[in-house]
Protein backbone atom coordinates (compact mmCIF):
# COMPACT_ATOMS: atom_id res chain seq x y z
CA UNK A 1 0.00 0.00 0.00
CA UNK A 2 1.08 3.72 -0.71
CA UNK A 3 2.72 5.41 2.02
CA UNK A 4 0.44 7.84 3.84
CA UNK A 5 2.12 11.57 4.30
CA UNK A 6 0.49 13.65 7.18
CA UNK A 7 1.44 17.39 5.91
CA UNK A 8 0.70 19.69 8.96
CA UNK A 9 0.59 23.68 8.34
CA UNK A 10 -1.13 26.79 10.07
CA UNK A 11 -2.18 28.27 7.29
CA UNK A 12 -6.16 28.04 5.80
CA UNK A 13 -4.53 26.87 2.80
CA UNK A 14 -6.95 29.36 0.17
CA UNK A 15 -3.35 30.91 -0.62
CA UNK A 16 -1.05 28.68 0.63
CA UNK A 17 0.93 27.93 -2.82
CA UNK A 18 4.38 25.84 -1.44
CA UNK A 19 2.23 23.40 0.72
CA UNK A 20 -0.24 23.08 -1.85
CA UNK A 21 2.63 22.02 -4.15
CA UNK A 22 4.30 20.17 -2.27
CA UNK A 23 1.20 18.14 -1.66
CA UNK A 24 0.48 17.83 -5.31
CA UNK A 25 3.37 16.49 -5.96
CA UNK A 26 3.74 13.76 -3.56
CA UNK A 27 0.18 12.95 -4.76
CA UNK A 28 0.90 12.30 -8.03
CA UNK A 29 4.19 10.69 -7.33
CA UNK A 30 1.83 7.76 -5.48
CA UNK A 31 1.85 8.77 -1.88
CA UNK A 32 -1.66 9.02 0.18
CA UNK A 33 -1.62 12.40 1.47
CA UNK A 34 -3.74 14.42 3.99
CA UNK A 35 -2.75 18.12 4.69
CA UNK A 36 -4.02 19.40 8.47
CA UNK A 37 -4.72 23.05 7.93
CA UNK A 38 -7.21 25.55 9.90
CA UNK A 39 -10.23 27.42 8.95
CA UNK A 40 -10.71 30.92 10.18
CA UNK A 41 -14.13 32.57 10.02
CA UNK A 42 -13.44 34.67 7.05
CA UNK A 43 -11.79 31.19 5.37
CA UNK A 44 -13.80 30.57 1.86
CA UNK A 45 -14.06 26.90 0.63
CA UNK A 46 -10.84 25.58 -0.83
CA UNK A 47 -11.22 24.55 -4.80
CA UNK A 48 -10.82 20.86 -5.22
CA UNK A 49 -7.20 19.52 -4.49
CA UNK A 50 -6.67 16.30 -5.99
CA UNK A 51 -5.15 15.31 -2.03
CA UNK A 52 -7.23 15.33 1.11
CA UNK A 53 -7.68 18.66 3.64
CA UNK A 54 -9.10 18.36 6.85
CA UNK A 55 -8.54 21.76 8.66
CA UNK A 56 -9.37 22.60 12.13
CA UNK A 57 -11.47 25.49 13.72
CA UNK A 58 -10.47 27.11 17.36
CA UNK A 59 -12.08 29.29 19.81
CA UNK A 60 -8.98 30.96 18.70
CA UNK A 61 -8.05 32.84 15.76
CA UNK A 62 -4.61 34.48 16.57
CA UNK A 63 -2.20 34.94 19.31
CA UNK A 64 -0.48 32.63 22.07
CA UNK A 65 -3.83 31.23 22.28
CA UNK A 66 -4.50 30.45 18.98
CA UNK A 67 -0.85 28.37 18.93
CA UNK A 68 -1.26 26.68 22.30
CA UNK A 69 -4.73 25.42 21.16
CA UNK A 70 -3.55 24.35 17.64
CA UNK A 71 -0.44 22.45 19.03
CA UNK A 72 -2.07 20.45 21.53
CA UNK A 73 -4.71 19.59 18.86
CA UNK A 74 -2.51 18.72 16.17
CA UNK A 75 -0.27 16.92 18.56
CA UNK A 76 -3.29 14.68 19.68
CA UNK A 77 -4.71 14.20 15.39
CA UNK A 78 -1.02 12.84 14.78
CA UNK A 79 -1.06 10.68 17.89
CA UNK A 80 -4.03 9.28 16.67
CA UNK A 81 -3.93 8.82 13.08
CA UNK A 82 -1.53 6.69 11.36
CA UNK A 83 1.12 7.84 9.44
CA UNK A 84 4.74 6.62 7.66
CA UNK A 85 5.84 10.11 7.06
CA UNK A 86 5.03 13.46 8.75
CA UNK A 87 5.66 16.90 7.11
CA UNK A 88 5.66 19.90 9.73
CA UNK A 89 5.83 23.52 7.69
CA UNK A 90 7.47 25.89 9.98
CA UNK A 91 8.29 25.93 13.67
CA UNK A 92 4.57 26.85 14.31
CA UNK A 93 3.74 23.14 13.75
CA UNK A 94 7.14 21.67 14.38
CA UNK A 95 7.05 20.71 17.77
CA UNK A 96 3.46 18.00 17.87
CA UNK A 97 5.66 16.64 14.72
CA UNK A 98 9.07 15.96 16.49
CA UNK A 99 7.25 14.58 19.73
CA UNK A 100 4.94 12.18 17.59
CA UNK A 101 7.92 11.06 15.16
CA UNK A 102 9.74 10.53 18.41
CA UNK A 103 6.84 8.44 20.08
CA UNK A 104 5.77 6.62 17.28
CA UNK A 105 8.95 6.54 15.62
CA UNK A 106 7.94 8.20 11.69
CA UNK A 107 10.57 9.76 9.80
CA UNK A 108 9.57 13.74 9.84
CA UNK A 109 10.28 16.21 6.99
CA UNK A 110 10.88 19.76 8.54
CA UNK A 111 10.06 22.49 5.45
CA UNK A 112 11.09 26.09 7.01
CA UNK A 113 9.50 29.04 5.14
CA UNK A 114 11.40 31.47 6.58
CA UNK A 115 13.90 32.37 8.91
CA UNK A 116 10.96 32.05 11.84
CA UNK A 117 12.73 33.47 15.05
CA UNK A 118 13.80 36.30 12.79
CA UNK A 119 10.25 37.99 11.71
CA UNK A 120 9.57 41.28 12.20
CA UNK A 121 6.26 40.62 14.35
CA UNK A 122 8.64 38.96 17.65
CA UNK A 123 10.78 42.31 17.46
CA UNK A 124 10.12 43.74 21.07
CA UNK A 125 8.28 40.49 22.45
CA UNK A 126 11.62 39.20 23.93
CA UNK A 127 9.24 36.58 25.76
CA UNK A 128 7.48 35.29 23.16
CA UNK A 129 11.03 34.79 20.71
CA UNK A 130 13.01 32.83 23.34
CA UNK A 131 9.54 30.71 23.31
CA UNK A 132 10.22 29.91 19.77
CA UNK A 133 13.91 29.69 19.95
CA UNK A 134 13.70 27.33 22.73
CA UNK A 135 11.34 25.01 20.72
CA UNK A 136 13.91 25.52 17.93
CA UNK A 137 17.02 24.43 19.69
CA UNK A 138 15.32 21.17 21.15
CA UNK A 139 14.02 20.10 17.68
CA UNK A 140 16.03 21.18 14.93
CA UNK A 141 19.54 18.99 15.97
CA UNK A 142 18.01 16.21 15.83
CA UNK A 143 16.00 16.21 12.20
CA UNK A 144 17.24 14.35 9.11
CA UNK A 145 14.91 15.28 6.40
CA UNK A 146 15.23 19.47 6.64
CA UNK A 147 14.15 21.77 3.63
CA UNK A 148 14.03 25.57 3.71
CA UNK A 149 13.30 28.31 0.74
CA UNK A 150 17.27 29.14 -0.19
CA UNK A 151 20.78 29.22 0.56
CA UNK A 152 20.89 31.86 3.03
CA UNK A 153 18.55 30.63 4.84
CA UNK A 154 20.25 27.41 4.79
CA UNK A 155 23.34 28.55 5.92
CA UNK A 156 22.23 30.09 9.10
CA UNK A 157 20.26 27.23 10.49
CA UNK A 158 23.36 25.00 9.72
CA UNK A 159 25.95 27.92 11.65
CA UNK A 160 23.32 27.66 14.35
CA UNK A 161 22.40 24.19 14.37
CA UNK A 162 24.74 21.94 12.10
CA UNK A 163 21.45 20.76 10.68
CA UNK A 164 21.86 20.86 6.87
CA UNK A 165 18.89 21.95 4.73
CA UNK A 166 18.47 21.25 1.07
CA UNK A 167 17.23 24.07 -0.84
CA UNK A 168 13.71 24.20 -2.56
CA UNK A 169 12.66 27.21 -3.58
CA UNK A 170 9.12 29.00 -4.08
CA UNK A 171 8.47 28.92 -7.51
CA UNK A 172 5.67 28.19 -9.27
CA UNK A 173 3.92 25.50 -12.31
CA UNK A 174 5.15 26.73 -15.56
CA UNK A 175 2.21 29.29 -16.38
CA UNK A 176 0.08 28.22 -19.08
CA UNK A 177 -0.22 31.01 -21.47
CA UNK A 178 -3.34 33.16 -21.54
CA UNK A 179 -5.58 33.23 -24.47
CA UNK A 180 -6.06 36.52 -23.47
CA UNK A 181 -4.39 39.46 -24.27
CA UNK A 182 -3.75 42.04 -21.28
CA UNK A 183 -6.86 44.53 -22.30
CA UNK A 184 -8.55 41.68 -22.52
CA UNK A 185 -7.69 40.37 -19.33
CA UNK A 186 -8.43 43.50 -17.65
CA UNK A 187 -11.89 43.91 -19.00
CA UNK A 188 -12.95 40.58 -17.80
CA UNK A 189 -11.21 41.34 -14.01
CA UNK A 190 -12.82 44.82 -14.24
CA UNK A 191 -9.30 46.42 -14.18
CA UNK A 192 -8.54 50.00 -16.08
CA UNK A 193 -7.59 49.53 -20.16
CA UNK A 194 -6.50 53.16 -20.50
CA UNK A 195 -3.88 52.97 -17.74
CA UNK A 196 -0.22 51.32 -16.75
CA UNK A 197 -1.38 49.11 -13.90
CA UNK A 198 1.72 48.21 -11.15
CA UNK A 199 0.50 44.89 -9.05
CA UNK A 200 1.73 44.23 -5.18
CA UNK A 201 0.77 40.37 -4.54
CA UNK A 202 0.98 38.71 -1.46
CA UNK A 203 -0.90 36.85 1.36
CA UNK A 204 1.33 38.46 3.58
CA UNK A 205 1.99 42.01 3.00
CA UNK A 206 2.84 43.09 6.61
CA UNK A 207 4.73 45.74 7.85
CA UNK A 208 8.01 46.65 6.65
CA UNK A 209 7.76 45.31 3.31
CA UNK A 210 7.11 48.49 1.69
CA UNK A 211 3.63 48.64 0.72
CA UNK A 212 3.35 52.22 2.65
CA UNK A 213 6.02 53.90 0.46
CA UNK A 214 4.27 52.12 -2.34
CA UNK A 215 1.16 53.54 -2.00
CA UNK A 216 2.47 57.26 -1.25
CA UNK A 217 4.12 56.49 -4.55
CA UNK A 218 1.26 57.10 -6.49
CA UNK A 219 1.17 60.63 -5.57
CA UNK A 220 3.70 61.47 -8.13
CA UNK A 221 2.38 59.41 -11.38
CA UNK A 222 -0.17 59.93 -13.74
CA UNK A 223 -1.65 57.43 -15.66
CA UNK A 224 -0.82 54.72 -13.43
CA UNK A 225 -2.98 52.34 -11.18
CA UNK A 226 -1.08 50.34 -7.80
CA UNK A 227 -3.14 46.83 -7.65
CA UNK A 228 -2.62 45.85 -4.72
CA UNK A 229 -3.70 41.67 -4.51
CA UNK A 230 -3.72 39.60 -1.43
CA UNK A 231 -4.06 39.78 2.39
CA UNK A 232 -2.06 41.49 5.59
CA UNK A 233 -1.58 43.05 8.81
CA UNK A 234 -1.22 46.31 6.60
CA UNK A 235 -4.13 46.62 4.47
CA UNK A 236 -6.47 48.26 6.86
CA UNK A 237 -3.47 50.79 7.37
CA UNK A 238 -3.33 50.93 3.60
CA UNK A 239 -6.50 51.55 2.88
CA UNK A 240 -7.26 54.27 5.27
CA UNK A 241 -3.62 55.86 4.15
CA UNK A 242 -5.12 55.48 0.12
CA UNK A 243 -8.08 57.90 1.98
CA UNK A 244 -6.17 60.45 3.36
CA UNK A 245 -3.80 60.74 0.46
CA UNK A 246 -7.08 61.42 -1.60
CA UNK A 247 -5.37 58.46 -3.63
CA UNK A 248 -8.81 56.14 -4.25
CA UNK A 249 -8.30 56.65 -8.22
CA UNK A 250 -4.77 55.50 -8.04
CA UNK A 251 -4.70 52.54 -5.78
CA UNK A 252 -7.14 48.91 -5.85
CA UNK A 253 -7.36 46.28 -3.61
CA UNK A 254 -8.27 43.04 -4.22
CA UNK A 255 -8.71 40.33 -1.30
CA UNK A 256 -6.77 37.31 -1.64
CA UNK A 257 -7.42 35.07 -4.67
CA UNK A 258 -7.07 31.77 -5.73
CA UNK A 259 -3.86 30.71 -7.19
CA UNK A 260 -5.81 30.43 -10.83
CA UNK A 261 -7.50 33.75 -10.64
CA UNK A 262 -4.59 35.43 -8.79
CA UNK A 263 -2.37 34.64 -12.29
CA UNK A 264 -4.78 36.33 -13.91
CA UNK A 265 -4.27 39.31 -12.08
CA UNK A 266 -0.58 39.12 -12.39
CA UNK A 267 -0.70 38.97 -16.30
CA UNK A 268 -2.79 41.77 -16.69
CA UNK A 269 -0.28 43.86 -15.44
CA UNK A 270 2.48 45.78 -16.97
CA UNK A 271 5.44 45.87 -13.47
CA UNK A 272 5.44 43.83 -10.30
CA UNK A 273 6.65 45.29 -7.37
CA UNK A 274 8.47 43.42 -4.75
CA UNK A 275 9.71 45.80 -2.05
CA UNK A 276 10.91 44.33 1.47
CA UNK A 277 12.94 45.76 3.82
CA UNK A 278 15.67 44.81 5.59
CA UNK A 279 15.41 45.78 8.63
CA UNK A 280 15.35 42.31 10.13
CA UNK A 281 17.27 39.10 9.42
CA UNK A 282 14.14 37.01 8.01
CA UNK A 283 13.30 39.73 5.52
CA UNK A 284 17.25 39.98 4.51
CA UNK A 285 17.59 37.17 3.74
CA UNK A 286 13.61 35.94 1.99
CA UNK A 287 12.86 35.16 -1.44
CA UNK A 288 9.08 35.97 -2.13
CA UNK A 289 7.01 33.80 -3.91
CA UNK A 290 6.04 36.72 -5.84
CA UNK A 291 9.15 37.73 -7.62
CA UNK A 292 8.80 34.49 -9.47
CA UNK A 293 4.94 34.60 -9.82
CA UNK A 294 5.99 38.13 -11.97
CA UNK A 295 8.38 35.98 -13.36
CA UNK A 296 6.03 33.27 -14.58
CA UNK A 297 3.50 36.18 -15.74
CA UNK A 298 5.98 38.00 -17.98
CA UNK A 299 6.08 41.15 -16.18
CA UNK A 300 9.27 42.85 -15.39
CA UNK A 301 9.72 43.96 -11.38
CA UNK A 302 10.91 46.40 -9.46
CA UNK A 303 12.51 45.15 -6.51
CA UNK A 304 14.40 46.04 -3.04
CA UNK A 305 17.64 45.36 -2.31
CA UNK A 306 17.95 42.41 -0.55
CA UNK A 307 20.80 39.61 -1.09
CA UNK A 308 18.31 37.10 -2.45
CA UNK A 309 16.29 38.97 -4.58
CA UNK A 310 19.03 41.00 -6.15
CA UNK A 311 20.68 37.50 -7.09
CA UNK A 312 17.66 36.71 -8.92
CA UNK A 313 16.96 39.88 -10.77
CA UNK A 314 20.37 40.56 -12.03
CA UNK A 315 21.19 36.65 -12.94
CA UNK A 316 18.56 37.09 -15.08
CA UNK A 317 18.05 40.41 -16.08
CA UNK A 318 14.50 40.91 -15.55
CA UNK A 319 13.86 44.23 -13.62
CA UNK A 320 15.56 46.96 -11.71
CA UNK A 321 16.85 47.26 -8.39
CA UNK A 322 15.60 50.35 -5.97
CA UNK A 323 18.45 51.94 -4.37
CA UNK A 324 15.84 52.76 -1.18
CA UNK A 325 12.21 53.17 0.30
CA UNK A 326 11.64 56.75 -0.72
CA UNK A 327 8.34 57.30 -2.13
CA UNK A 328 9.33 59.54 -4.83
CA UNK A 329 12.23 57.54 -6.08
CA UNK A 330 10.17 54.38 -5.94
CA UNK A 331 8.42 56.48 -8.30
CA UNK A 332 10.89 57.42 -10.60
CA UNK A 333 11.86 54.08 -10.75
CA UNK A 334 8.33 52.66 -12.00
CA UNK A 335 7.88 56.14 -14.40
CA UNK A 336 11.43 54.71 -16.16
CA UNK A 337 10.89 51.24 -16.27
CA UNK A 338 7.08 51.53 -17.67
CA UNK A 339 8.34 54.16 -20.31
CA UNK A 340 11.88 52.47 -21.24
CA UNK A 341 10.54 50.77 -24.45
CA UNK A 342 14.07 49.11 -25.35
CA UNK A 343 14.47 47.87 -21.87
CA UNK A 344 11.13 46.79 -21.82
CA UNK A 345 11.95 44.53 -24.98
CA UNK A 346 14.99 43.35 -23.30
CA UNK A 347 13.39 42.41 -20.03
CA UNK A 348 10.27 40.05 -21.52
CA UNK A 349 13.15 38.10 -23.44
CA UNK A 350 14.54 37.32 -20.44
CA UNK A 351 12.10 36.79 -19.00
CA UNK A 352 10.70 34.17 -21.00
CA UNK A 353 14.26 32.42 -20.73
CA UNK A 354 13.93 32.90 -16.56
CA UNK A 355 10.41 31.35 -16.80
CA UNK A 356 11.96 28.04 -17.85
CA UNK A 357 14.17 27.58 -15.41
CA UNK A 358 12.74 28.93 -12.49
CA UNK A 359 9.44 26.72 -12.28
CA UNK A 360 8.26 23.95 -9.94
CA UNK A 361 8.58 21.42 -12.50
CA UNK A 362 12.50 21.72 -11.93
CA UNK A 363 12.52 22.11 -8.45
CA UNK A 364 10.00 19.12 -7.76
CA UNK A 365 12.27 16.24 -8.56
CA UNK A 366 14.69 17.67 -6.04
CA UNK A 367 11.63 17.35 -3.39
CA UNK A 368 11.07 13.71 -4.55
CA UNK A 369 14.33 12.60 -4.34
CA UNK A 370 14.36 13.68 -0.51
CA UNK A 371 11.29 11.59 0.07
CA UNK A 372 12.44 8.71 -2.03
CA UNK A 373 15.61 8.79 0.35
CA UNK A 374 13.36 8.07 3.47
CA UNK A 375 14.16 5.20 5.48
Amino acid sequence: MAQRILVSVTSDMVTDQRVNRMASTLKEAGYRVLVIARALKTSTELTPKRYRTIRFRLWFEKGPLFYIAFNIRLFWFLMWHHADILVANDLDTLLPNYLVSRIKRIPLVYDSHEYFTGVPELEGRPKVKKMWKAIEKFCLPGLKYTITVNQSIADLYDKEYGTAFQIIRNVPEVSMPFMAEKQDLRARLNLPSDKKIVILQGAGINIQRGAEEAVEAMKFLNDVVLLIVGGGDVIDNLKQQVIELSLSEKVIFVSKQPVLLLRKYTAAADLGITLDKDTNINYRFSLPNKLFDYIQAGIPILASNLPEVRRVIETYQVGRISENHNPENIAKNIHEMLNDESANEIWKMNLVKASKELNWEKEREKLLRIFKSID
